[in-house]
């Protein structure tokens, strides 16, 4: 997975937090439970805001 994955991304993400309001966590957060996601195969620091609300915004959607 790459930071580009973003709708795998938040799959994950609601399997792995699903008691989570996407909505509450702050970025720095996000950043690193992407990073500790099984299969996550990216440079960490090529992450940025946009990505990170763009996988915050899937999470949303997925999780409704």
């Amino acid at each position: 997975m790459k930071w580009t994955d973003t709708l795998r991304i938040a799959e994950e993400l609601i399997d792995r937090h699903p008691d989570v309001d996407p909505l509450t966590v702050r970025f720095t957060d996000l950043h690193r439970w992407v990073c500790e996601l099984d299969g996550f195969d990216d440079e960490p620091s090529r992450s940025n805001e946009k990505i990170l609300e763009a996988i915050q915004m899937a999470w949303i959607d997925e999780a409704d």
